[in-house]
Parts: C-alpha cells; sequence; structure tokens
C-alpha cells in the first residue's frame, strides 16, 4: 500500500496549523515536498509471534496514523499537527516485547509524535530544540515502560528498541536507542544514521574484536541500551540532517539487518518500482534467509522541489 503525503517545504523549521500560519513570515510561494511511504511488519519463520511495531503519521490537516501494524484501538484520535514514523523493536520474550514495543509506540504518540505538547518544538527550532524535544520524549517513554513493569511483575524487564525521524520540509530528525536502524539513500549510496547500542558494537569500536568474527556475532543481540529493561538511565542519539531530491529513509528492526548487508539494502531499495515494493522485497529477502526474527521496514522516498518549483523526480 502507498501513500503520498505532501508538506509545506520551508527554509526554517516551522510548524504552523494551516488556518493559522502568519503568511508574512514566509513571502514566497512554498512548493510541496512529495513523500512515498511503504511499511511491512513480518514475523519471520521462527518467532511465534511479532514483537515489532511501527507507525506513520501526518499533520497537519488531518493528523492520523497513515500506515501501522498497532490495533486500531491503541492510537486514539487528535487534531494537533504531527508528521514522522518510528520503529520498536520489543525485548523479553513471548508477550513481554509485544507489550514493550506498543507501549513505546502509544506513549510516544501521546507525548508528542501525535499531540504535539510541550515535547514538540514549533515556529523557527533549531536542532537544539530539537534533540532536548527528542530526548524529553524518549525518556518519558522509559520511564513509562518501567512503571508498568514495577506496577505488573509478570512484565519486569521487558524492553524496546525506539527509532524514530520526524520531517519537516528538507529537514529530518532522527532519535534513536537500541539496535533498531535509521539508513539514508542518496544518490545510489547508502549511509547508516544509527548506531547499534549493543555489546557487539562497543567491542569493535574498542579493537577487541573484528566486525565479521565469530565472537562479534555471538554478541550482536546483546543490548547496552533500550528503552523499559532493569536500567534507569538511558542514552539517545540524536541527529539532523537536509534531505535533498531523491532521497529515501529507511527505519528497519535487526530482523532484517542481522540477515542483510547494507549494500543489499541499497540495492532493493533503488530497484524497486515503490517504497511499498522495496519494503516487500526487502522482508522476502530476509525470510529466504531464515527469517530467524520479526523483520519490520518503513521506507520514505522524498521528491523535493528545486528553487523554481519544479522536481527532478516529479
Amino acid at each position: 500500500m502507498i501513500h503520498y503525503v505532501d508538506v509545506s517545504e520551508m527554509d526554517t523549521v516551522e510548524l504552523f496549523p494551516d488556518d493559522t500560519r502568519d503568511q508574512s513570515r514566509d513571502s514566497r510561494t512554498a512548493q510541496p515536498v512529495r513523500v512515498e511511504f511503504g511499511a511491512i511488519s513480518h514475523r519471520g519463520r521462527v518467532r511465534p509471534n511479532n514483537e515489532d511495531h511501527y507507525l506513520v503519521w501526518r499533520g497537519p490537516s488531518s493528523p492520523a496514523p497513515l500506515l501501522t501494524n498497532l490495533p486500531s484501538d491503541v492510537l486514539p484520535a487528535t487534531d494537533d499537527v504531527a508528521y514522522g514514523m518510528a520503529v520498536a523493536d520489543g525485548i523479553g520474550g513471548a508477550a513481554f516485547g509485544e507489550v514493550a514495543s506498543m507501549l513505546a509506540v502509544r506513549t510516544a504518540w501521546d507525548l508528542g509524535f501525535g499531540q504535539l505538547g510541550e515535547n514538540v518544538p514549533r515556529a523557527n527550532a533549531g536542532f537544539a530544540d530539537w534533540k532536548s524535544s527528542l530526548d524529553s520524549t524518549f525518556n518519558a517513554i522509559h520511564r513509562k515502560l518501567l512503571e508498568r513493569s514495577e506496577s505488573d511483575s509478570s512484565l519486569l524487564g521487558m524492553g524496546t528498541t525506539l527509532t524514530a525521524a520526524y520531517t519537516i520540509g528538507r529537514d529530518a530528525f532522527i532519535g534513536h536507542v537500541g539496535d533498531s536502524r535509521a539508513y539514508l539513500i542518496r544518490q545510489g549510496t547508502i549511509r547508516r544514521l544509527t548506531r547499534d547500542h549493543t555489546l557487539r558494537q562497543e567491542l569493535i569500536d574498542a579493537g577487541v574484536v573484528r566486525a565479521r568474527s565469530a565472537e562479534a556475532r555471538s554478541v550482536r543481540n546483546v543490548l547496552t541500551n533500550r528503552l523499559g529493561g532493569l536500567e534507569p538511565s538511558l542514552r539517545v542519539d540524536t541527529r539532523h540532517l537536509r534531505l535533498l531530491d531523491g532521497d529515501c529513509l529507511l527505519l528497519c528492526s535487526d530482523g532484517l539487518t542481522d540477515l542483510l548487508d547494507d549494500d543489499e539494502l541499497s540495492q532493493a531499495l533503488q530497484v524497486s518500482a515503490d517504497a511499498s515494493a522495496a519494503c516487500r522485497v526487502l522482508v522476502d529477502l530476509a525470510l529466504e534467509r531464515g527469517g530467524r526474527d520479526n523483520a519490520t521496514v518503513v521506507v520514505a522516498r522524498f521528491a523535493i522541489p528545486t528553487t523554481g518549483g519544479s522536481s527532478s523526480r516529479a
């Protein structure tokens, strides 16, 4: 299923409801940035249930989920501005991980993704404001998961990864905890935007093991940072980038990246006819290679007008 979303492209990061925006702030006619979405989640061939959840939403005129595998009654209706995408991979086994990832995405929507309360900056916000906002939102989700597990001993230790992207015109803001990933594919080159919070990555960074060694593979899924769990502290990675015409953002869980390397991800995204087809190709590849884990993929392709108002991908 393909969804197209138009958002206003502006030189600065501005969020205004359509009916209240001060037109004097931007005298030129804003050209729309066209975004094509695709998303899919599969439990794989081994796991009995799917502990991954994803959400793609839009605003400002009629904020609502566009693509999600959350149950229909999980997200309430809202009239505020929101736009972005998120992938959460639950940890804890059986239903625990499923509860954790669902609660993380739902809480994220409540705190800011959907309602745009105090946690999400408005008009002319810079990256420092967005970094503070993302830190605040992720830590609030973390506390929510800890509180839930404390109130229900059967959920003790449940946790989840969460990788999210906000895009406003040409600006993209990434928030990340865990080992789900975000990628940018630009002009045939793939670039990883997130760093895995795993023991494997720490050992590689320290020069203790080589990236492709058996030792590294044996600890690839040992998380050193996650939402929930048993640790009170949390580290949130954030970054900002300016999008170009033809860029593609990929968010995915480790059920995909454990089985496909970066070049294979890039190739599948480039040869696929649309974002939805790219998601299907990637998940099918993971299933062909054993489907050892749940695999979730969210893809966004951007057609950004040039100064003259035309787009090379029109």
